[in-house]
């Protein structure tokens, strides 16, 4: 496997899911993830400069003088039956509150000279803060969510609340208070996509439309980036391919720790996501026509899975794939560009003996390259590992048994006599003999076999078999193994 080392990356993209306006964010690459952050306004009290990432500063008490006129000088909003604190929702100029200079607006109110308010409903906290005497010891803690929301409803050009926004989205703070909260712009996580066993995709998930601009990271459970835009495709391109190779890293690794608590003839050899094109056939207008795929082969076997396995060595997440197929009974081909369906590109088939077939893309030549390169990988130990196999057929009326042998070819022997030594065979020939074959496409397979390598002399060989179309995806990868077994350079690239 390939091992790439990990990359470490950030900036500036723009953002788009489909459903808001697109917006400007940052992209932070890790080893194993991608994080995108949002720039916003939060709230940062001077005497720290630390911004409260848990949205509710420290707790703070402050006494309040009641005036004759005016009272405490403040109004209150939420309460328990809005499942939301006490808030300060707006404080009077030159009033008691403002005069205090430790009060604003969306201070949550805790406890009232000493009693616990949090969960009073609005009209007892009314009631508290009326009855609470001359001198009010009100205790809060800044609720910065709540204050964004209120301090946005106030006059942007009044000393309400003692907080004044000015035109470029920060907060002006009277002269004479200390430790009021200040508005500073922070980057705020706005999504996190794990890269194990994520991908990337430049195609609408959904159809065969490729986007020349953009592109989307979606994790493993289906959790999207939405769709990552940029006017330089340089830096789109550079993006994807750090993205696409912290992702390698993760699964590499992931796949080779696993494959150490697997038996030899049961080793992961390749994992990858791929889009299977959906059969259209009653299917309504405007229906997606193609979906997301995650296709593993481990040991002789194809796994189809709507989303990976959990667990790699759990044999229950193994068991919840869609379809299993046997790789040395199936087929796969790379698609010309004169046999593609719709505008996606790099498509193959894989067909399985059972009759199943899946029409396939991958994103890119190289991506191609790899799956083509794991699948002769993956078919090659296989038959190493089986060695032999035989199906049911009839030759010249007779119930046979036609075996494929990796070392000794093509063998056929009367089921009748049950034996299937050497002696009993009804005729058997190497795999370098044969030189063609022709099928109806149903039940009946011709073989022919050069019988004279001088003179080129051929037998034909005609069988009935009831699975024909397993038999012959065999006849192939035995073939194909055959040949990589006797090139050694062939060995050394898979």
């Amino acid at each position: 496997m390939d091992l790439v080392e990990p990359e470490l990356k950030q900036g500036m993209v723009v953002v788009h899911d489909g459903k808001t306006r697109p917006q400007p964010v940052k992209l932070c690459l890790t080893e194993d993830s991608l994080t995108i952050k949002k720039e916003e306004l939060v709230y940062v009290h001077s005497s720290s400069d630390e911004v409260e990432n848990s949205g509710v500063s420290r707790e703070r008490t402050v006494t309040v003088k009641r005036e004759r006129i005016g009272g405490l000088g403040l109004s209150i909003k939420g309460g328990a039956e809005h499942h939301l604190p006490i808030l300060v929702s707006r404080i009077f100029k030159d009033q008691a509150a403002d005069k205090t200079g430790q009060l604003f607006v969306g201070d949550a109110i805790t406890k009232v000279n000493g009693v616990n308010i949090e969960k009073y409903n609005h009209d007892n906290a009314v009631l508290c803060l009326r009855d609470a005497g001359e001198d009010v010891m009100i205790t809060v803690k800044h609720f910065r969510p709540a204050s964004l929301f209120l301090t946005r409803s106030l006059n942007r050009n009044s000393h309400h609340g003692t907080i004044v926004i000015d035109e470029d989205g920060r907060n002006k703070v009277p002269p004479g208070l200390k430790d009021a909260p200040k508005l500073e712009k922070h980057w705020a996580d706005l999504h996190c996509i794990p890269l194990h066993f994520a991908h990337v995709t430049w195609y609408d998930t959904t159809s065969d439309k490729q986007r020349t601009n953009g592109f989307e990271v979606i994790a493993m459970d289906g959790t999207s980036t939405g769709v990552i835009h940029s006017d330089n495709n340089d830096n789109l391109n550079e993006w994807v391919r750090c993205i696409n190779n912290n992702i390698q890293t993760l699964n590499n690794h992931s796949i080779t720790m696993s494959n150490r608590l697997l038996l030899p003839n049961d080793q992961i050899i390749h994992m990858c996501w791929t889009a299977e094109k959906i059969s259209l056939l009653n299917v309504k207008p405007g229906s997606p026509s193609w979906k997301p795929r995650f296709i593993a082969m481990r040991g002789s076997n194809i796994y189809f899975f709507e989303t990976p396995p959990v667990s790699l060595v759990s044999t229950r997440d193994w068991l919840k794939c869609d379809t299993i197929c046997k790789v040395y009974e199936s087929m796969f081909r790379v698609l010309k560009d004169t046999e593609l369906l719709d505008d996606r590109n790099n498509c193959y088939i894989i067909q399985a003996g059972s009759g199943e077939s899946f029409y396939l893309s991958v994103e890119t030549r190289h991506d191609m390259l790899r799956f083509e390169k794991a699948w002769f990988r993956a078919n090659y130990l296989a038959v190493m590992h089986l060695k032999n196999k035989t199906f049911g057929c009839s030759w010249r009326n007779r119930i046979c048994g036609l075996t494929l042998d990796l070392q000794s070819g093509f063998s056929l022997y009367d089921s009748e006599s049950r034996e299937t030594d050497s002696k009993c065979y009804l005729w058997s020939y190497k795999f370098s003999q044969l030189k063609g074959s022709a099928d109806d496409g149903k039940n009946k397979l011709t073989l022919h076999f050069i019988t004279d390598m001088n003179t080129r002399e051929t037998e034909i060989r005609e069988l009935e078999c009831t699975n024909l179309q397993t038999l012959l995806f065999s006849m192939h990868a035995f073939l194909s193994a055959k040949l990589a077994s006797v090139d050694p350079a062939f060995l050394r690239n898979i």
